[in-house]
C-alpha cells in the first residue's frame, strides 16, 4: 500500500511496513488500553523502545507482559499533577532519550461536573495533565523528536464559546461534551504552539495533533448507554487497529517536518474549528495553563 493511499481504512500496522524504528524510544501514555496500547504494539513491533505510561505501573507492565512487549513501565496518573512530575523525573532520574512523546491518554463526557483543585476533570486530564508531562520532558526529546497529541474531531463539540478559559472550573452551564470538546481543540492548540516554539528556537522537533476516529474504546465508559450512542455511528467506527493508524503514521513517517503544527485525520491533514487554527488563542491557552500549573506548584 503507497502512502497516498493510507486513509480511513488504513490500520497502524500498514501505515508503518518498512518503517525501522530500532534505537528509537517512544513514550506513550495511556499504554494500557485501547488505541494506546495498539500504538505501543505497533511501534515496538517495528524495533522502538516504548516507555508506557498508564494511571499505574502494574496496568503499564499487564500490558507489555499480554503483548510481549520488553518496554518500561511508568506510572502517571494525568489528573494528578504529583504522580505526572514523578513520571518526569523518573524519566529524568533514569537519563532516558526520547525520540517521541504521544500523548494519547484521556477521558470522555463525563456525565457530571468533576474538578480537581477547581479545573474541571477533563480539561484537567487531557490538556493540563499532557502540558505538565510533554514540557517537563522537553530537554530528553531529542534534535528530530516528535510531540503527537491525540485530540479529537469531538472538538467540534466546543462550538461558538470555544476554549472558555473564564470558565476554567466548569461550573457555569455544565455540558459533558462542550467540556470534552473544549478539552479536545486544547490538544489542538498546545500542539500547535509547541510546534511554534519548535521553530523558533531553531531545533527540528515538530509537534502535531490529530483525530483517530470513532472507536469503541473504554474511553466511552462514562457514557450511560454508550451502545446506543454509537449505534448512528457504526458505518463510520474504526476499530482500534484503524484507530491507531493515524498516530502511528504522524509518529513514524518522514516527510511531515514542514507540517508541524497541523492537525491530521485519516492519515492527512484536515480542517479544524476556526479557533484551532487561531495562533493568539493558542498563546492565549499557554499562558493560562502555565499560570495555573504555578498556582498548583
Amino acid at each position: 500500500m503507497s502512502e497516498q493511499q493510507f486513509g480511513f481504512h488504513s490500520t497502524a500496522e500498514e501505515v508503518s511496513a518498512g518503517v525501522d524504528l530500532r534505537g528509537k524510544t517512544w513514550l506513550v501514555t495511556g499504554v494500557n488500553s485501547g488505541i494506546g496500547k495498539e500504538s505501543a504494539r505497533v511501534l515496538a513491533l517495528r524495533g522502538a523502545r516504548v516507555i508506557g505510561a498508564a494511571r499505574t505501573a502494574a496496568k503499564a507492565e499487564e500490558t507489555f507482559r499480554e503483548l510481549g512487549i520488553e518496554g518500561t513501565p511508568l506510572a502517571c496518573e494525568l489528573s494528578d499533577l504529583a504522580s505526572v512530575r514523578a513520571a518526569v523525573n523518573q524519566v529524568h532520574e533514569r537519563g532516558d532519550a526520547l525520540d517521541g512523546i504521544l500523548a494519547n491518554a484521556g477521558i470522555m463526557a463525563l456525565p457530571n461536573l468533576a474538578q480537581v483543585h477547581g479545573i474541571e476533570l477533563q480539561f484537567f486530564t487531557n490538556h493540563i495533565g499532557h502540558f505538565v508531562l510533554t514540557t517537563g520532558l522537553l530537554e530528553r526529546l531529542g534534535a528530530g523528536g516528535r510531540v503527537v497529541v491525540v485530540s479529537s474531531g469531538a472538538h467540534r463539540y466546543a462550538g461558538p464559546l470555544g476554549l472558555e478559559l473564564e470558565n476554567i472550573s466548569g461550573s457555569e452551564d455544565y455540558h459533558p461534551w462542550r467540556m470534552y470538546g473544549r478539552s479536545k481543540l486544547a490538544n489542538i492548540l498546545f500542539a500547535r504552539s509547541l510546534a511554534s516554539r519548535f521553530a523558533t528556537d531553531g531545533s527540528k522537533r515538530t509537534a502535531f495533533s490529530l483525530h483517530p476516529g470513532v472507536i469503541a474504546t473504554n474511553l466511552t465508559r462514562h457514557i450511560e448507554d454508550a451502545a446506543a450512542l454509537m449505534a448512528p455511528m457504526k458505518a463510520t467506527m474504526k476499530s482500534i487497529e484503524q484507530g491507531a493508524a493515524t498516530s502511528v503514521y504522524v509518529a513514524t513517517h518522514a516527510g511531515l517536518e514542514g507540517l508541524s503544527g497541523q492537525y491530521f485525520s485519516d492519515c492527512a491533514v484536515a480542517k479544524t474549528l476556526a479557533q484551532g487554527t487561531d495562533d493568539a488563542l493558542a498563546e492565549e491557552l499557554w499562558r493560562t495553563t502555565e499560570r495555573l500549573v504555578a498556582e498548583l506548584t
